[in-house]
C-alpha cells in the first residue's frame, strides 16, 4: 500500500506491506527533497512517478510560519517536474526538465512506455487557478529515453489531459472547434508514434464532445454530455465520425470507467431519485436497465416525501426562438388554479438545470408551500447547442433576459401563474440575470441576489477570471474600452430598480468578489429599496458549510414569503430549530452489497 502523508507543504510518500495493515509500521518511500504532489503507481508496478516543485522558499515559508500573512497575487512560484521512484531500490530520476514550462498533472500509457503532461508556461501571471486552464499546452513524454515532443501550441484553448488507448497506440484529447475560443470542444485523435497531425472528430455534432473513456478495441471513445434537460453517455465512433445517444433517461446518467476492473461506474438521479450508484459490467450494459446493479441508496427517506412534479417546459422567446427549461409544480397541483411563481436561474451561464433531484435553491420546499418553480436555460446555457450556447457573447443579457420574461409570460398565459406575485433568484450568474432583472423590470415583487455581478468594469479586475469576461463582452480589454463593459453593468440602471432585494455573498470570493454584492446593496439602501446584504464567511465562489447554507435557504425563503404572499420574517429561532430537528431524525445512509 502507497499514500501520501504530511502536513500539506511537506508531503511524502509512504509505503505499508498489505500482509501488514494493522501490525506494520509505514515507512518512508520518499525523502525527496520538495513536497510530493501528484503521483501514480507504474503500469508494471515497479516504480511511482510523482510531481513536485524544484525548490521551496524558506524565508517565504517563514514568514507566514511567523504570521506575516501578507497574500501576492499572483505569486512566483517554482516550477513542478515529473520524477520517478524506484519501489525495489528507493533510487529517485528527474523525468523532465525544461525551465520553459511547469508540469501540473500527468497520465500513464497502459503499456508504460508514455506519459502525457499537462503543462503551464514559466509565467507567473498565467499559472492562476482559473486561468491557467486556457494557458498551458500538452506534451507526449517518452519515458525510456526522456524525450519530449509538444502536442500543441493553442495561446488561450484549454485542453483536456491526453487520454492513451487500451492497446497504448493511439491518444487523444478535446479542445475547442479548430482550436478557436468559444466553439464546443472536439476530439483530437493520433496514432502516439506517428509525430504527425491530430484528426478532428466529433465535429457534426451540436454540441460538446469530450474524452471519457475508451471502448476495449479502441474503436469508440465513450463521453457524457447534457441533452436538453437531461444528461445521457454519448458515443463517438472514431471510424465514422458519428455521435450517437446511449442513454435514454428521463434524467441525468453519468459513467465513468474503471481501468483496472474494466467495470463501469454509473451515477443517476431524477427528479424524484437523490443520487445514487450503480455498478455494470461493460459498456453494452448501459442500455438495459434490469443490468444495472445499484450499489448505493444513501438518502432512502426521499421515498416518503411529499414532491412537486417535475418536466421540461419549452417557449417562444421574443425572436421567436425555442427556450426550454425545468418546471416545478406545487404538491398537489390543480389546473385552473394560479400560484405564485419562483424563477430560479442557474449560474454558469454555461450549465443547465435538467431532470435530476433539484435540492438547490430549495425547488422542492418552494413546492411543498404552493409555489411553482421556473428554472429556465436562457440563451448562454448548454445543452441545447452550439448557437444557444454562444447566444449572449457581445450583449450578455439582452437574449437571456427576453427569454427568461417570456417563460414567465407563457405560465401565466396558460393560466399557471399569478402575474402579481413573482419572485427571482440565482447564484452567480443567475445573480446576474437577478441584477440584470430588477434593473429592467417591476413585475417582480421580490428578489434574491446571490453573487452577482454590477460593475463588469470593476468586476474585471476584481476576479480571478479575465479571458472569458473579456471574449463575453466584446473581446477587448476594458481599458481599451470601457463602453461595452459598462452599457451591460446593471449598476448603470439601478436608479430603476424597485423590487425588495435579499443579496448574498461570501465574503472571500474570488469569482465575483464581495465588493460587486456591496455596491449593489448600497446602491439600493440610498434610493430606499428594501434591501438586506447577508455576507458568508469562507473564501470560495459558494458557501462552504451547511449550516450558513441553511441560513442563507431559510432566509431567502422568509424573504419571498414577506413580499409574496405579505406574510413570514426571517428569525433566527427557524434556523435553530431546523438544525435541533435534523440532529434528531438523521438519515443513515444504505450500502446495498453486490
Amino acid at each position: 500500500l502507497i499514500f501520501a502523508a504530511g502536513k500539506a507543504d511537506e508531503q511524502q510518500l509512504w509505503s505499508l506491506p498489505v500482509s501488514g495493515l494493522g501490525t506494520a509500521a509505514a515507512t518512508p518511500l520518499t525523502k525527496h527533497a520538495t513536497p510530493v504532489r501528484n503521483w501514480q503507481i507504474a503500469r508494471d508496478s515497479r516504480s511511482v512517478l510523482f510531481l513536485a516543485p524544484d525548490s521551496v522558499d524558506q524565508a517565504n515559508k517563514e514568514r507566514v510560519t511567523k504570521k506575516f500573512d501578507v497574500r501576492v497575487r499572483n505569486e512566483d512560484i517554482p516550477l513542478n517536474h515529473l520524477w520517478t521512484i524506484d519501489l525495489a531500490g528507493g533510487a529517485e530520476r528527474r523525468l523532465t526538465q525544461s525551465s520553459a514550462f511547469s508540469v501540473e498533472s500527468f497520465t500513464l500509457s497502459p503499456d508504460g512506455r508514455w506519459a502525457g503532461l499537462r503543462t503551464l508556461p514559466n509565467d507567473r501571471y498565467a499559472r492562476t487557478v482559473t486561468e491557467s486552464s486556457n494557458s498551458g499546452d500538452l506534451y507526449l513524454l517518452n519515458l525510456a529515453s526522456g524525450s519530449t515532443e509538444r502536442l500543441t501550441t493553442n495561446k488561450e484553448i484549454a485542453e483536456s489531459a491526453l487520454s492513451f488507448s487500451p492497446d497504448s497506440k493511439q491518444i487523444a484529447f478535446s479542445a475547442s472547434d479548430d482550436f478557436v475560443y468559444f466553439r464546443a470542444n472536439r476530439v483530437y485523435v493520433r496514432p502516439v508514434e506517428s509525430a504527425g497531425a491530430f484528426t478532428k472528430r466529433g465535429g457534426s455534432f451540436d454540441g460538446e464532445v469530450t474524452v471519457g473513456w475508451w471502448s476495449a478495441d479502441a474503436r469508440t471513445i465513450y463521453f457524457n454530455e447534457g441533452i436538453r434537460a437531461t444528461n445521457q453517455v454519448m458515443a463517438l465512433d472514431l471510424a465514422t465520425d458519428r455521435v450517437t445517444q446511449v442513454t435514454q433517461v428521463q434524467g441525468s446518467v453519468s459513467a465513468n470507467n474503471d481501468e483496472v476492473s474494466g467495470k463501469l461506474l454509473v451515477t443517476y438521479s431524477d427528479s424524484r431519485t437523490p443520487t445514487v450508484h450503480f455498478v455494470l459490467d461493460r459498456a453494452e450494459d448501459l442500455t438495459s436497465r434490469e443490468r444495472w446493479r445499484q450499489v448505493t441508496d444513501v438518502n432512502p427517506q426521499v421515498a416518503g416525501f411529499l414532491l412537486g412534479e417535475e418536466s421540461e417546459i419549452c417557449w417562444a422567446s421574443a425572436d421567436k426562438k425555442q427556450t426550454c427549461g425545468v418546471l416545478v409544480k406545487p404538491v398537489g397541483y390543480r389546473a385552473g388554479t394560479r400560484y405564485p411563481l419562483i424563477v430560479s436561474i442557474h449560474g454558469g451561464p454555461q450549465s443547465a438545470d435538467v431532470l435530476t433531484f433539484n435540492g438547490g435553491y430549495g425547488s422542492q420546499i418552494y413546492a411543498g408551500d404552493g409555489y411553482m418553480v421556473l428554472k429556465p436555460n436562457y440563451r448562454g446555457s448548454t445543452n441545447y447547442g452550439e448557437a444557444h450556447k454562444w447566444g449572449i457573447v457581445n450583449d450578455y443579457f439582452k437574449k437571456g433576459y427576453e427569454d427568461i420574461m417570456t417563460g414567465v409570460d407563457h405560465l401565466i398565459a396558460q393560466g399557471m401563474v399569478d402575474g402579481n406575485r413573482l419572485g427571482v433568484l440565482g447564484w452567480s450568474a443567475g445573480g446576474h440575470w437577478t441584477n440584470w432583472i430588477i434593473t429592467h423590470t417591476t413585475r417582480f415583487k421580490a428578489a434574491s441576489s446571490g453573487a452577482g455581478t454590477a460593475n463588469w468594469i470593476s468586476m474585471y479586475a476584481q476576479s480571478d477570471m479575465q479571458t472569458v469576461r473579456m471574449h463575453y463582452l466584446g473581446n477587448r480589454l476594458p481599458y481599451e474600452d470601457f463602453e461595452p463593459y459598462w452599457k451591460q453593468s446593471p449598476i448603470r440602471y439601478i436608479s430603476a430598480a424597485k423590487t425588495p432585494t435579499m443579496v448574498h455573498v461570501v465574503d472571500g470570493d474570488p469569482r465575483v468578489p464581495r465588493p460587486q454584492s456591496e455596491e449593489l446593496y448600497m446602491a439600493l439602501r440610498k434610493l430606499g429599496v428594501p434591501t438586506e446584504l447577508f455576507v458568508y464567511p469562507g473564501n470560495t465562489h459558494g458557501i462552504p458549510d451547511a449550516r450558513n447554507q441553511l441560513v442563507k435557504a431559510v432566509s431567502e425563503k422568509a424573504w419571498m414569503d414577506k413580499w409574496i404572499r405579505g406574510q413570514g420574517e426571517f428569525r433566527w429561532e427557524a434556523v435553530l430549530q431546523t438544525l435541533e430537528e435534523s440532529a434528531e431524525t438523521k438519515p443513515k445512509a444504505a450500502f446495498i452489497p453486490e
